[in-house]
């Protein structure tokens, strides 16, 4: 079994994030969380803000994702991510931050208020603060 694996590359427009040969895959799509393993059949799925998750052979590797495409075919999965971040590259306090503010405009709803903007903002800071914080 351990020569059935998904070749998996995430990229933003940036830079390549990953590339991993992993034994599943779950990706937050964009009606709910969407499992892929060996042999899964072709997909185009939106990503919306979440935590991606990937199980190679001794250890699973989490990011946190703002949202994307990602494209299944032939045992390789191909994210296509608006922004990534290894959990290394994510500084906690920061995301705290980021989440108390958007909380902060959600709840006073300041005039002029962009609510998807501010909602988006809520859903990236907790994505990261899960991806850090959730092994």
């Amino acid at each position: 079994m351990a020569d059935k694996k998904i070749a998996v590359e995430v990229v933003t427009p940036e830079r390549s994030v990953l590339k991993r040969a992993v034994s599943s895959l779950v990706v937050p799509a964009s009606e709910g969380y969407l499992g892929v393993l060996y042999n899964h059949a072709p997909l185009v799925a939106g990503l919306q803000p979440g935590v991606i998750r990937m199980k190679g052979e001794d250890a699973e590797e989490i990011m946190a994702i703002s949202g994307g495409f990602m494209e299944v075919i032939e045992n390789k999965a191909t994210i296509m991510a608006d922004t990534a971040e290894t959990t290394d590259e994510i500084d906690l306090q920061r995301a705290e931050r980021a989440k108390e503010r958007a909380k902060e405009r959600l709840e006073q709803k300041p005039e002029g208020l962009d609510l998807s903007r501010a909602e988006f903002a809520m859903r990236r800071a907790l994505a990261r603060i899960e991806a850090v914080t959730k092994d």
